[in-house]
């Protein structure tokens, strides 16, 4: 008798609203408009402004796995 495989579920860990944020904020560091929060450089690094879009979609109460401490 053939065993089952395992069926994953295919639940999104990021909201769609989520994910359109991340994508305003990457457009605003290629047009080399974001700014960082305190010190208002700006930014350049990829990351920096994904985690930007991820923070900024946490305070709108989208869903976003929670920060990894």
């Amino acid at each position: 008798m053939p065993t089952k495989a395992a069926k994953k579920t295919s639940a999104r860990k990021y909201s769609p609203g989520a994910s359109k944020d991340v994508e305003v904020e990457m457009k605003a560091m290629k047009e080399g408009t974001l700014k960082s929060g305190r010190s208002g450089k700006k930014v350049t690094d990829k990351k920096q402004a994904i985690a930007i879009g991820l923070s900024k979609a946490r305070k709108e109460g989208k869903k976003v796995p929670a920060l990894k401490s």
